[in-house]
């Protein structure tokens, strides 16, 4: 998991804001995606693919968040 330790911060506070909320209005395609999900409704390969481009970073940015809590 050092990988995850060399991605800078402001880049994935950055990217989570900018491409994991975009767009903004009317509803960000994350948030849409993610109740598509829940929803079961999730179905499409380009709602799938657009789940996995919007949510890439805010995932990387969980993972690096909790890499850094965790003892080691």
């Amino acid at each position: 998991m050092q990988w995850i330790d060399k991605l800078p911060w402001d880049l994935l506070i950055i990217g989570s804001l900018t491409l994991g909320l975009a767009p903004f209005v009317p509803e960000p395609h994350l948030f849409e995606k993610l109740r598509m999900l829940f929803q079961g409704t999730l179905i499409r390969p380009i709602d799938i693919f657009d789940l996995l481009m919007h949510g890439a970073l805010p995932f990387l940015l969980l993972l690096k968040i909790g890499h850094s809590i965790l003892p080691k």
